[in-house]
């Protein structure tokens, strides 16, 4: 098997060369508490959660968009759920989330009797800015980051992977080379029982001012930042 975690990676190289600089996440463990965790869960709860793929859950806060076309609608969008606003300042305090204003929400729940999993992938950057948010909630997984070309640079011409904790109540931001070059991924065997997600994303350069399109970027984020929002 290919290596799936750093871990394996140590055990399958000489350690010189599977030591290297992974820039681009940071983990802020115990974002949330226990009794927020339970607030935010038993409010999603009360909204329809609508089947997605790979045996995912899901409930969308965000435009409609259509990433071939690059056509984005403000459709029936409402804006980030209420209880999204502490959170999105608590995290603004942190430097390297300075400035963060997401425009969509988008919460995710896994369960392994459903086999839940989301396949590596790379977040569309057309839209989407530089900072990728998620919070962890209801259990313990891992997030895999993979880079198919492997690292020839450092004599590893085969996939490499990368195996992220992320602790219940945990945030998580992918940036930089973590967002843009290696894909991420939740694979069924690390969903041990019901997990539940919620990813922030900010708008790209194109929709900030002085951007193609930044009177819509602004209406967007108007309408994000009035929490006032409900799942479309």
């Amino acid at each position: 098997d290919k290596p799936s975690c750093l871990k394996q990676l140590l055990q399958n190289y000489d350690a010189e060369a599977a030591s290297f600089p992974f820039p681009g996440v940071f983990l802020w463990e115990n974002f949330i508490s226990e009794e927020e965790e339970r607030e935010l869960i038993n409010t999603m709860d009360q909204d329809v959660w609508n089947q997605s793929q790979s045996g995912r859950r899901k409930q969308d806060f965000g435009p409609k968009v259509n990433f071939k076309k690059r056509k984005v609608r403000v459709g029936g969008f409402s804006g980030l759920p209420a209880l999204s606003q502490k959170l999105v300042l608590r995290m603004q305090q942190e430097p390297s989330l300075a400035g963060f204003q997401p425009v969509e929400q988008c919460n995710l729940d896994y369960h392994p009797q459903r086999g839940s999993s989301i396949d590596p992938h790379l977040d569309d950057s057309w839209l989407w800015g530089e900072r990728l948010v998620t919070i962890n909630m209801l259990s313990n997984t891992t997030l895999t980051m993979s880079l198919e070309q492997g690292l020839p640079e450092l004599g590893l011409g085969e996939e490499v992977r990368v195996a992220v904790h992320l602790p219940r109540r945990s945030l998580v931001v992918l940036y930089g080379e973590a967002r843009h070059r290696w894909k991420h991924a939740i694979h069924r065997e690390d969903v041990h029982e019901r997990r539940v997600c919620s990813t922030y994303r900010e708008l790209s350069a194109e929709f900030l001012l002085g951007g193609q399109q930044a009177e819509l970027g602004v209406q967007l984020l108007n309408i994000a930042l009035s929490f006032q929002g409900t799942p479309i």
